[in-house]
């Protein structure tokens, strides 16, 4: 049996450091106390506490405590408890690890400025409980899981600063981190996992796929462990969370050839030495002597005879204690076929051992991944060579699209279809799609696509070719695709264009959505340039209404337009669009008015004199009442000469 320890297992910098510290002073003689257990794993702690170290869970334990020395463990914790720990008269050691107070830093800093923090990670651990006593002013929210990134309900004009525990799962992180970003928030991210644990996490992952077991070794408390046991998992069926070497049972290890072995940072080095040693002593030829069982093993190819056939299952001897099993499942990719139909008593058959012991004593084979070797080989030459592939869209499943190529199973995860969030994955059933290969190991069932890439290539081909010939002033045209209450954006086929409210007509626009709908085709100007930000403009010069206004509008002309609105001082008349006048108070009538809307209302047509005009500050007065003057004027003047009005004479 070959074991294989990972080279990052065990304590990391900052648990080291911290667990040194503590030793220091218990060889000091001091009274010696830490704040919480120093690290998550029980056998650390119970050594320290032989030697007389003391763990508080208050500062104001300290109180009834000899004068002595008090730890912050790595974790940290919040600055109102480091404040408080200092407070008591102890000698105070911060051992708080560096990658932690960095994080500290950051989102005091961010918080000041007003961002609302978003942690990534698990609310309960202590590294979480002491970051979000760092944070000032502004709320923050520790987020877990994908519904929880989903379900982040804070105000859209919320900016928004992202870290994360310092062990969390990296790609977990990004997925999260991803969904968050499509809500639109205005973000600052800062990726806080520490470059242990992300090396850590890597390393597992990749012992875990070539490995037919893998133990992992670690508190039952410990964050970082917990997540190295979930990750290697997924990668390899056969794993095992154990603390110390009496939790591990070594006759499960016997059909296997290769073991893997990590450890979480809080787990001492002599343990792992211990693991490793224990599970040496035997050799993997000596156990099976012991069992007196044929050499195999999973992934070697078998012959055997059909012993029998069901609708589902097919029966072999392959000359092994136990039949072999292969299921309709690991037969064909058709589904509900009925093996009977395809299959009979006394067929030879040569599969793959999926399993020595299938949970049940029998040996689970595979038929369809010999099939699918071919397919394989396909997949594997478009891997290597980066080569695009096409396929029909086999089935939809739970978090992605299955595609088949010459029987083989291609994955593609639903981050990795569109470059945009995808609620909906049921429209590409039966659809065919380009993608890539971007992982390829058939062994572990784990053949990946990803769409993603090329449309964000596409995309971004299509970016740099659109900036490559656009300049300000060029006219576009380009597809609504977005709408919003200050403006919409247009797709010019490569990058988006914004035109803004003010930018829409030279008149008045209250929503952009009475004038705008998705979709819909819009000719356009490009008024700026700045970065990959693009200002569009609907303002053409030669539409301004401002280039005639001086003929239409002079002086002493009577004008038509409608009251736009109203203020304490007078009204505002739309002439025509883009163009404004005003009608003081005092204009309006002969008559004393007290405020415009007296006897005005928005949207009432009006006739008036312009009385002044000023092109150069797009300034244009109007006057009722210099209408109303000469009819007045003459009617007063005939009263005042004792004249009957025209008509009463002709009368």
């Amino acid at each position: 049996m070959k074991i294989t320890t990972a080279k990052s297992a065990g304590f990391c910098f900052g648990v080291k450091r911290a667990v040194d510290l503590v030793y220091k002073e218990v060889d000091a003689g001091e009274h010696v106390y830490t704040y919480g257990p120093i690290i998550h794993n029980e056998e650390v702690v119970a050594d320290l506490s032989s030697k007389g170290v003391i763990v508080v869970e208050t500062p104001e334990e300290l109180k009834a405590l000899p004068a002595g020395t008090i730890i912050i463990r790595s974790h940290g914790v919040s600055e109102e408890i480091q404040e408080k720990l200092t407070s008591y008269g102890h000698k105070v050691i911060d051992a708080t690890c560096p990658y932690v107070k960095k994080i500290h830093r950051a989102v005091k800093d961010k918080s000041s400025e007003g961002r609302h923090i978003v942690i990534i990670g698990n609310a309960a651990h202590p590294e979480i409980q002491g970051i979000i006593g760092w944070c000032k002013g502004s709320k923050s929210v520790v987020i877990e899981n994908e519904q929880e990134a989903r379900n982040l309900d804070i105000p859209r004009d919320r900016k928004l600063c992202i870290v994360a525990q310092t062990t969390f799962n990296y790609k977990k992180f990004q997925d999260l981190v991803e969904i968050i970003t499509e809500k639109g928030y205005d973000i600052f991210v800062l990726n806080t996992i520490c470059n242990a644990t992300e090396e850590r996490q890597t390393e597992s992952y990749q012992l875990a796929r070539e490995s037919d077991a893998m133990v992992v070794i670690g508190g039952k408390s410990s964050s970082n462990t917990r997540k190295l046991y979930e990750i290697c998992k997924k990668e390899c069926e056969n794993t095992y969370y154990i603390q110390k070497l009496d939790d591990l049972d070594l006759s499960m290890f016997k059909s296997y050839r290769n073991v893997g072995i990590t450890a979480g940072a809080s787990t001492p080095n002599n343990i792992i030495k211990e693991v490793h040693t224990a599970m040496s002593e035997k050799s993997f030829e000596q156990l099976l002597e012991e069992e007196k069982v044929v050499k195999i093993s999973n992934g070697d190819v078998v012959e055997g005879i059909v012993l029998g056939v069901k609708e589902d299952e097919i029966i072999l001897n392959i000359g092994y204690k136990s039949e072999g099993i292969i299921t309709r499942s690991e037969y064909t990719n058709t589904a509900n076929l009925d093996l009977r139909t395809v299959v009979s008593v006394g067929d030879t058959m040569t599969a793959k051992i999926l399993k020595v012991n299938d949970g049940e004593g029998q040996v689970a084979l595979t038929y369809k991944r010999l099939a699918a070797e071919k397919g394989n080989k396909r997949l594997e030459e478009a891997f290597e060579n980066h080569e695009v592939l096409s396929a029909k869209v086999a089935a939809v499943l739970n978090g992605g699209l299955s595609v088949i190529i010459d029987e083989a199973r291609v994955f593609i995860p639903a981050s990795l279809i569109s470059d945009t969030y995808e609620k909906d994955l049921a429209k590409y059933a039966g659809e065919t799609i380009d993608f890539v290969i971007t992982e390829f190991n058939p062994k572990k069932r784990r053949i990946i696509g990803d769409r993603k890439q090329l449309i964000v290539a596409k995309k971004n081909a299509l970016k740099k070719e659109l900036f490559e010939k656009i300049q300000v002033g060029d006219t576009v045209e380009g597809t609504v695709k977005n709408i919003t209450d200050f403006g919409a954006f247009i797709d010019l086929g490569g990058a988006d264009g914004l035109l803004h409210i003010s930018e829409m007509s030279w008149g008045r626009v209250e929503n952009p959505k009475k004038v705008f709908k998705v979709g819909e085709t819009v000719k356009a100007f490009i008024k700026d340039i700045q970065g990959d930000k693009i200002a569009l403009s609907l303002k053409f010069e030669g539409e301004n209404p401002w280039i005639s206004a001086e003929t239409k509008y002079a002086v002493g002309n009577v004008v038509a337009g409608v009251v736009a609105r109203m203020t304490d001082f007078g009204a505002f008349v739309e002439l025509e669009p883009g163009i404004d006048a005003l009608l003081h108070v005092s204009q309006i009538s002969r008559e004393h008015v007290e405020k415009p809307a007296d006897v005005l209302k928005i949207g009432q047509e009006i006739t008036a004199r312009v009385v002044e005009f000023n092109k150069e500050e797009k300034k244009i007065s109007l006057s009722v009442k210099a209408l109303e003057a000469p009819e007045k004027e003459e009617a007063e003047a005939v009263e005042e000469a004792g004249e009957a009005p025209a008509e009463a004479v002709e009368e």
